[in-house]
């Protein structure tokens, strides 16, 4: 007797198309049919009952109780009938019924004569067979009782059956989503192979779990020899308990991660590198891995290191020329009396630009300590401390405080300080009363300044141009690129200032960089 067929060999034919999807050999003699059978067959008082399953050529009896038969040619069997229909099959006497009394399986030595088959109707409302009872016995039908018992069954056996496609689909499904990511990862591996740089992930807790190959030829450690909590085996021993603490930080709180950490070559040196991660979280916000990347910078880091040097020497020598600037002024100033009056101004003016070189480009420790080497209002401050009272009340300052660098300190410099000098001289710090109160805010890409002073002696004409106005002119719009409009006030002089805000502090590439990685 032949199994029943893989009918997915044959998908073009119209039967074995619908009965494909569920992989029906697979539950050939399964024992949860078999008891369905059983039951049937127990409850009809039946001889035999099966579960046929109709193909284009043939009936196979994929569960039977009472025979031994796994098939029957179309031609023979009753389910063929039974499945055309919603309601069950029942035949009490096949010789008289005119269809079936000249059946091979009445004639013959199987002598069926009662046969009741309840159709097998798919979610779709296909019909793929039968649950029947067979007996050698003419009968009167089937209780009422045993109708309903027989339909429920048959259901009992749809219900085996569709939960077995779904259980066929969710395979399929698991193993092409199994492809894919075999797939994607290996094109993963790939890329991350292909790239300069040494590239790693982490699980969510933190702990690495893969190095692309870059990793292991620039450590010469042994594959895997470097996950889980052995990652930091390789970093310098002084960068190891900072690094940890960087990275413990970005694992709790899912911001991005970038440090600057030396790693053991595998020549047995110690290199800079650039370690940058970024989460990856899944549509719940939860972070479900990190990647990252560690860039050798030391050749960089070097250069930049020794540039450093040079331009603190640098700004040590340019200290002492305005020192020696300075002091040849006040010596000039001493042997023609005469130019004291302009040799003090030129000499106010050179100390000005000694302090915003000191703010920008600070040479020792101190004054690293000292300042603020970003912040305008940090050097405001430093510039207009001789102006202001004990309290500090006379001049407020207030507002944004835009960051400032080597290109722009010196014209804001000379800016304010001839701003401060012509108020202590002329306007409202010339009296004990006078107030400056200076604001900055940040508009677009805009920097405004505005110099208010208040308290000092009426203004009834603007004061004529003089070689204070003029540096003023240059210092805004030639060497910053921006506007100043001035506005004689009865109450004092108002100055508002609009500098392009790239012109006040250049943007740095690394952060530009960095935001660039982040938003991608």
């Amino acid at each position: 007797m032949n199994a029943l067929p893989r009918a997915s060999k044959t998908p073009g034919r119209p039967r074995e198309a619908i009965l494909a999807p569920y992989r029906i050999e697979q539950l050939l003699d399964d024992p949860r049919l078999t008891a369905l059978t059983d039951f049937a067959a127990a409850l009809c008082g039946a001889p035999a009952a099966f579960v046929s399953l109709v193909t284009d050529d043939d009936q196979y009896f994929i569960a039977r109780t009472g025979t031994e038969d796994r098939q029957s040619s179309l031609q023979r069997g009753f389910c063929v009938h039974a499945m055309g229909s919603t309601d069950l099959l029942v035949i009490n006497d096949a010789t008289l019924d005119s269809y079936f009394r000249d059946n091979c399986l009445v004639t013959g030595e199987e002598k069926v004569r009662f046969y009741a088959g309840a159709p097998l109707i798919s979610l779709e409302g296909n019909s793929l067979g039968a649950l029947c009872v067979i007996d050698q016995q003419p009968r009167d039908g089937l209780t009422d009782l045993q109708t309903k018992g027989l339909s429920t069954l048959a259901q009992a056996v749809m219900t085996l059956f569709e939960a077995h496609r779904l259980l066929i689909t969710e395979q399929a499904e698991t193993r092409l989503a199994k492809s894919q990511r075999d797939d994607s990862s290996q094109r993963f591996d790939v890329l991350a192979d292909s790239m300069p740089q040494m590239v790693w992930s982490t699980r969510p807790d933190g702990l690495p779990d893969y190095f692309n190959a870059r990793w292991y030829e620039f450590t010469g450690a042994l594959e895997g020899s470097t996950e889980g909590d052995q990652w930091t085996s390789v970093f310098h021993p002084d960068d190891q308990e900072r690094s940890w603490a960087t990275w413990n930080n970005a694992v709790t709180t899912g911001n991005a991660y970038e440090i600057e950490y030396r790693l053991r070559h595998r020549n047995g040196d110690y290199r800079w590198v650039l370690g940058r991660a970024l989460p990856m979280r899944d549509p719940n916000g939860r972070i479900v891995r990190w990647f990252g990347t560690c860039t050798d910078i030391h050749d960089q880091k070097v250069a930049s290191d020794q540039r450093e040097l040079v331009a603190q020497e640098l700004s040590h020598r340019i200290k002492n020329i305005f020192a020696v600037i300075s002091g040849l002024i006040s010596v000039s100033s001493r042997q023609h009396p005469e130019i004291k009056f302009v040799a003090d101004d030129l000499r106010d003016r050179v100390n000005a630009l000694g302090k915003a070189h000191d703010f920008v480009r600070p040479n020792d420790g101190a004054l690293r300590s000292r300042h603020d080497q970003s912040s305008l209002h940090k050097m405001l401050e430093e510039l207009l401390a001789p102006y202001k009272s004990a309290s500090g009340e006379r001049i407020v300052i207030s507002g944004d405080d835009p960051g400032i660098d080597d290109r722009s300190a010196t014209p804001l410099a000379l800016l304010f300080h001839e701003l401060g000098t012509n108020a202590a001289k002329y306007g409202a710090l010339s009296s004990e009363h006078g107030r400056v109160a200076l604001t900055s805010r940040i508009e677009g890409n805009e920097t405004i300044l505005e110099w208010q002073e208040t308290g000092g002696p009426k203004v009834s004409t603007p004061p004529l141009k003089g070689f204070g106005s003029r540096l003023i002119a240059m210092s805004v719009e030639q060497q910053l690129g921006g506007t100043i409009e001035r506005k004689w006030l009865v109450d004092g002089l108002r100055a508002i200032v609009k500098i392009p805000t790239n012109a006040v502090r250049r943007p740095d590439a690394r952060q530009t960089a960095a935001k660039s990685v982040i938003s991608a």
